[in-house]
């Protein structure tokens, strides 16, 4: 089991063998300590999420833009017939689509 310090101690624990053999021995005692100063979610952890959204709003884009063609599509050809048609008349009523009232 790796041995854990506390969140505050400054320096780590230094055995009592090498610190006996380094004041016997004149050497100095070196401690590494690895630091990571980086605090909260690297930038990459953020990727993902916005590349599913990037590509939901496309998709939603993609869908009103197919909706809008759709419905242009619809009123040309509605206009298309109608202008063929000419006035409807059902009963002595008479409909006139997509024109005017001197035409």
């Amino acid at each position: 089991m790796a041995h854990r310090d506390p969140p505050g101690i400054i320096t780590p624990h230094i055995p009592a063998d090498d610190w006996r053999r380094a004041e016997a021995t004149g050497n100095p005692v070196v401690i590494v300590v690895h630091h990571d100063t980086h605090t909260g979610r690297p930038a990459r952890a953020y990727l993902f999420p916005l590349a599913v959204a990037g590509a939901g709003v496309i998709g939603v884009f993609g869908l009103v833009a197919a909706f809008l063609a759709l419905l242009d599509f619809a009123v040309h050809t509605a206009a298309a017939i109608g202008a063929a048609a000419g006035p409807i008349g059902v009963g002595g009523i008479t409909l006139r689509l997509f024109r005017g009232k001197n035409t």
